[in-house]
């Protein structure tokens, strides 16, 4: 089992950066493949961008590609999101997820944290 905590959320303004970053508890943090999803509100819960339990497979969606980064270092139980470019678009509640499985699709991960408020202003 494994506990994901979000951190790094706030305001930018439009064309800025943040990077969010989410720390793991347990010792099997390195078998997990791990993803980023987003929620805005009155809208589903999207896929943002994932990667593999080694790092050396990593799947963005297109409304990210070329401007977020996904990474993770094992050692310190840790996955991170770099966000560059933002867009008022990228506004929502972002969460990392946890699964064996390495997707894009939310279902298939067990694992979640409780999220962290990326606003864009314009």
């Amino acid at each position: 089992q494994v506990q994901l905590v979000e951190s790094g959320g706030g305001l930018v303004q439009a064309g800025g950066s943040l990077r969010l970053s989410c720390a793991a508890s347990g010792r099997t943090f390195s078998s997990y493949a791990m993803g980023w999803f987003r929620q805005a509100p009155g809208k589903e819960r999207e896929f943002v961008a994932a990667i593999s339990w080694s790092g050396g497979s990593t799947y963005y969606a297109d409304s990210v590609k070329g401007r977020f980064t996904i990474s993770r270092d094992n050692a310190k139980n840790a996955v991170y999101l770099q966000m560059n470019s933002l867009k008022p678009d990228d506004t929502a509640v972002y969460y990392c997820a946890a699964d064996y499985t390495y997707g894009s699709s939310s279902p298939q991960y067990d694992y979640w944290g409780q999220g962290t408020q990326v606003t864009v202003s314009s």
